[in-house]
């Protein structure tokens, strides 16, 4: 069980002790990638049904990160990351003019500094741009804050934290192409995943990611596809599929009657991302309009935000499992959160047993010809679809397949992959397929990033100071 708090963690940061805000930069990057979709002309058989500002649409060949570092006098660097994608514009220019210059000079303590940033921007909203920026200026604090304790973020919060976690793969829209869908999923099993979670919103399509996946756990987040009516139908017709969960099923995201309605009478909705902050998701919670709580540490207010929501997962009886299409320092710090945090359990219904584990890490499924840093794009070390992988042994996917919820992976256990990965390597023994991430020992985040990978793909800067 977690000890300790959003404001009690395990290890207390010393407030006093907190030294002072010296300069903050900004890097923008972008990294290409591929979906491995068999023909990835715009041209090409399916039709989308996501749009174009959707980082799942065939429309992106590359991914933004918005990465913000927070220099401190005493030399020591934080990182965080804000949302997102094709709004990195607007929130660059609030991190740039408004959030930044807000955060210079200031002592390097989360506990402090929030709740006076926050107010001091209430007017701006409690999600966009102006949050983003704020998530990510709140990651760097906790960054540093176990930097200074010397121990890694999950120990910070929890000195009993785990070292291994369960990571599912997210793959991208395929056109509601079943044969396409299909083979993607088999792709990803091929890495090692045991989890999958689609951005398909057509029965043919999921039937035929259910059919590849066999009994492993199956998720699909249709972006707010539908209104109430249309999600209430669709979730009738996908019942029989044995969905974990289906996230975000109506527009506007935030209509909580809706939500709380279909919940009601289908049990497997999630959602999250797009919540007006932590109230307005725990406002959901409460009202038992999500089945599953899903916040974005990039989006909800960085790491202060989400043991927020952890707490009032626990206290509702609803369990947390974060969105993360990132593959920055959101990444580490949301991995780093469900490493500190209790395994969260299925509560019932028609996805899986009750009491099983859920699927843990989003990690996006896509081929980077470049990684950023050791758990960005950890799967390519896995699965005969990459030149430098392995095949995975036959036992492995029978082991997924026989457990609906995955709680098989090392990562329910807690004691699960202590001693790994020291430094941040990880033995070419312990490698246990792409399912299982292994965390980095380095104090903090432990956000390491190659710098040739950086420098070649940084595409805007700026420094604040």
């Amino acid at each position: 069980m977690r000890r300790g708090s959003p404001v009690s963690p395990a290890i207390r940061p010393d407030p006093a002790a907190a030294p002072a805000i010296e300069r903050i930069e900004l890097r923008l990057l972008s990294l290409p990638f591929s979906a491995g979709r068999r023909d990835d002309d715009a041209g090409s058989a399916g039709t989308e049904t996501v749009d174009s500002f959707n980082a799942s649409s065939r429309t992106f060949t590359a991914m933004q990160s918005l990465i913000v570092a927070v220099t401190t006098e005493d030399g020591r660097t934080g990182w965080g990351e804000a949302f997102g994608h094709r709004t990195n514009p607007a929130t660059w220019a609030a991190l740039e003019e408004i959030v930044g210059p807000f955060f210079l000079g200031e002592p390097a303590d989360a506990a402090g500094l929030r709740p006076r940033a926050e107010y001091a921007f209430h007017a701006f909203g409690r999600t966009g741009p102006v949050h983003y920026a704020l998530s990510a200026i709140d990651s760097a604090l906790w960054d540093l804050a176990a930097q200074r304790a010397g121990v890694p973020l999950r120990r910070l919060i929890d000195a009993g934290a785990r070292d291994s976690i369960g990571a599912y793969a997210s793959l991208v829209h395929y056109g509601e192409d079943p044969a396409e869908v299909a083979r993607q999923v088999a792709r990803a099993r091929d890495a090692g995943f045991g989890a999958f979670k689609l951005h398909e919103c057509t029965v043919p399509a999921v039937a035929a990611a259910r059919e590849a996946a066999g009994e492993a756990p199956l998720m699909v987040d249709v972006n707010c596809h539908w209104d109430e009516a249309g999600a209430d139908a669709a979730l009738a017709e996908l019942a029989e599929l044995d969905l974990c969960w289906l996230e975000e099923p109506v527009f506007p995201p935030d209509d909580r009657d809706a939500l709380a309605r279909l919940n009601a009478r289908h049990g497997i909705v999630s959602a999250g991302e797009n919540a007006s902050g932590t109230r307005g998701l725990i406002g959901d919670m409460a009202a038992g309009a999500v089945a599953i709580a899903q916040p974005s540490v990039g989006k909800i207010g960085g790491v202060s935000a989400m043991l927020e929501v952890y707490d009032a997962g626990a206290r509702l009886g609803v369990p947390v499992v974060p969105h993360c299409f990132y593959y920055g320092p959101a990444l580490l710090a949301t991995a780093q959160l469900i490493a500190a945090l209790p395994v969260q359990r299925y509560r019932g219904g028609p996805g899986a047993d009750a009491g099983s584990a859920l699927p843990e890490l989003e990690v996006p499924f896509l081929d980077w010809p470049e990684r950023l840093h050791p758990l960005h794009g950890h799967h390519q070390e896995h699965g005969h679809h990459q030149e430098q992988g392995h095949h995975q042994e036959q036992g492995d996917h029978r082991e997924h397949d026989g457990d609906r919820a995955g709680s098989h992976h090392p990562a329910a256990d807690p004691a699960a992959g202590r001693g790994l990965g020291h430094n941040g390597v990880v033995p070419a023994r312990a490698r246990a397929g792409a399912g299982t991430v292994v965390l980095p020992e380095a104090p903090g985040l432990g956000f390491e990033p190659d710098p040739g990978v950086m420098e070649r793909h940084t595409v805007q800067r700026a420094t604040i100071s």
